[in-house]
């Protein structure tokens, strides 16, 4: 009996040693972190042709005081694909993600991109939205 309740002592002040840890303090001040900025979140094709060109590109801008570097960056869906600036960018810099739809599905579509990075908003979705049609009747904007 003695050794099954040292084991629960000894589980138990693992588990709450290890959910006390104290959270790493980097003595950043919360202003001194980066900051993007997105001139345009949406992006609307309006109507593009059946296997047109899908391709949009979304700029951003470090505002803050810190390098700016985006962790991640994904699509909702198979038929998105993002690419993106992938060094640090300084501060007062611009960077670009390239988001490429895939034309070869006929109708109406709205899908959204994820941005994470190490900004103080660190997360951002941006949306493009569309419709691809067949024949000559698409007008891409």
């Amino acid at each position: 009996m003695k050794k099954i309740t040292l084991s629960v002592f000894i589980v138990c002040f693992s588990v709450f040693s290890a959910l006390s840890q104290e959270q790493i303090n980097t003595n950043q001040d919360a202003k001194d972190i980066p900051k993007i900025y997105f001139e345009e979140t949406t992006h609307n094709y309006g109507t593009i042709a059946l296997n047109g060109d899908g391709t949009c590109v979304f700029t951003f801008k470090n505002t803050g005081k810190e390098p700016l570097l985006l962790t991640n960056v994904k699509a909702s869906c198979g038929c998105t694909t993002p690419s993106w600036s992938k060094e640090p960018i300084k501060k007062g810099k611009t960077g670009t993600i390239t988001v490429k739809y895939n034309t070869k599905l006929v109708g109406s579509f709205t899908k959204s991109v994820r941005v994470y990075s190490n900004a103080k908003t660190n997360l951002v979705t941006l949306k493009i939205t569309g419709t691809v049609v067949k024949g000559d009747t698409a007008e891409n904007k």
